[in-house]
């Protein structure tokens, strides 16, 4: 395996020493990255650390690594690959997620498979994206900092068709739900964070969050991605 920290040899590089304000910038996001292909995985290190608001501080070619490297480097974020061999993206996110379910898990992959997309959202993930929109990376990432689902462009279209999408969404949550915790989570599957849903219903952030707790409780969902995707089904 291609394995290691910065005091020992393990199932991942993680960078375990090398706190954010090392680069000059305390407030970087830091990140796992794991991906089969190890010129893929030193690409997105070089682009992501180009401009410092990012802190790659783990990596590995190996899906069956990713558990362990999550657990010793605790990331604000794991981008994974979704098709590996041995131990794919979704098996690992599935480990990492049951060791801390409110990990931020993202897919970086080239696959914007119909089974795949369904898979690793109702896991949990945070986001799905496409490799050609690495150049967009840098701000998915932001924006699940701040709480929101990402998708891209290609992924998001295909959402909406497995979906149905239409004016009757929200089917599978209707009948549990009153008639602000349906509007919240309509906000949620449209990708809204906590701060702009209290906007749109004239809220408080904190009010929100009790909805968003409501809705997860009656639903015996975990998250708000699982949220999103009940709401489209």
């Amino acid at each position: 395996m291609n394995a290691e920290t910065s005091s020992t040899r393990s199932t991942g590089n993680a960078d375990t020493n090398r706190p954010g304000n090392c680069t000059g910038n305390a407030h970087a996001i830091t990140v796992i990255l794991v991906d089969d292909d190890p010129l893929i995985v030193q690409s997105l290190r070089t682009i992501l650390e180009a401009r410092d608001a990012v802190q790659v501080v783990g990596t590995s070619t190996e899906g069956c690594a990713a558990a362990g490297l999550y657990a010793a480097s605790r990331p604000d974020i794991a981008l994974l690959d979704i098709r590996m061999p041995h131990t794919s993206g979704l098996a690992a996110a599935e480990r990492i997620l049951a060791s801390d379910p409110d990990a931020r898990v993202v897919f970086l992959t080239t696959f914007a498979d119909d089974d795949y997309i369904v898979r690793a959202l109702a896991l949990g993930a945070r986001g799905y994206l496409i490799k050609q929109d690495v150049a967009t990376l840098e701000g998915a990432l932001r924006a699940v900092m701040d709480g929101q689902i990402v998708m891209g462009a290609e992924v998001s279209g295909r959402v909406g068709a497995l979906a149905g999408r239409s004016l009757e969404g929200g089917s599978a949550l209707a009948g549990s739900l009153t008639e602000r915790e349906r509007e919240v989570a309509e906000l949620i599957a449209e990708g809204l964070d906590n701060r702009e849903i209290a906007a749109a219903l004239y809220l408080s952030e904190g009010t929100v969050r009790n909805h968003i707790s409501a809705i997860l409780q009656k639903c015996g969902l975990r998250n708000r991605t699982q949220i999103a995707i009940a709401w489209w089904r």
